[in-house]
């Protein structure tokens, strides 16, 4: 069998589709076809390969093998999830947030999230810029900038960062430098752990929509 990237024995004909993120079921297959993207619409590249009947996606596998690992992806999204409420990062606040989700707003979370990171980055930084002035006493701008970051935490459910920026903000109201600058440490790091686990949960979601299945332009 041919290597699929040996490019000196053979040249693919490649078919452009369409993923649609509500996770399709059916497969349709037609010939190649430019494919214009719409919204919620993710575009990956198969290949007709000598040899080979059916179309072979970019990882190698026939794409009726597509749909193979989509359970197990999808165990390993509620592992994943289940560890986060475990550990605390996450509370019920993050599944209300997933129940406004729908097939009209397929990334609504991750959008969200998104917001919120962008957002958090510019406290952060506000915050350390604050706290690394040596004339610093503005107590109270540094509480506002807290109470934005406990409310946005609060939103997506973000119960551990949430949590420290509420003793942060006590530091603050004593006027307490040194508990505050300990506070912020603590704070960018819960967020770095938020971030990355958020970004790990959603990668998955995205897998396990591409493994549910593909649905191919129909000619017309």
């Amino acid at each position: 069998m041919m290597s699929l990237h040996d490019n000196r024995r053979w040249k693919p004909r490649l078919l452009e589709c369409e993923i649609p993120a509500s996770n399709p079921k059916s497969l349709q297959i037609s010939k190649p076809k430019k494919v214009n993207l719409r919204p919620h619409f993710l575009l990956l590249k198969f290949a007709f390969l000598p040899g080979f009947k059916y179309p072979v996606a970019k990882t190698g596998l026939p794409l009726w093998m597509l749909g193979l690992d989509a359970d197990r992806l999808r165990a390993d999204l509620n592992r994943l999830l289940a560890f986060l409420f475990h550990q605390g990062i996450l509370d019920e606040q993050y599944l209300q947030l997933q129940q406004l989700q729908d097939e009209s707003s397929p990334n609504f979370v991750s959008e969200v999230v998104n917001i919120y990171f962008h957002e958090s980055e510019k406290l952060l930084r506000n915050l350390r810029s604050l706290l690394m002035d040596r004339d610093f006493s503005d107590y109270d701008k540094m509480g506002i900038h807290l109470n934005q970051f406990i409310g946005s935490s609060s939103s997506i459910g973000a119960k551990r960062v949430r949590n420290v920026c509420v003793a942060f903000r006590a530091a603050s109201d004593q006027n307490n430098r040194a508990g505050c600058l300990r506070a912020l440490e603590l704070l960018e790091h819960e967020y770095c752990i938020l971030k990355n686990k958020l970004h790990e949960l959603f990668q998955i979601e995205q897998q396990r929509l591409l493994a549910a299945g593909v649905r191919y332009p129909m000619l017309n």
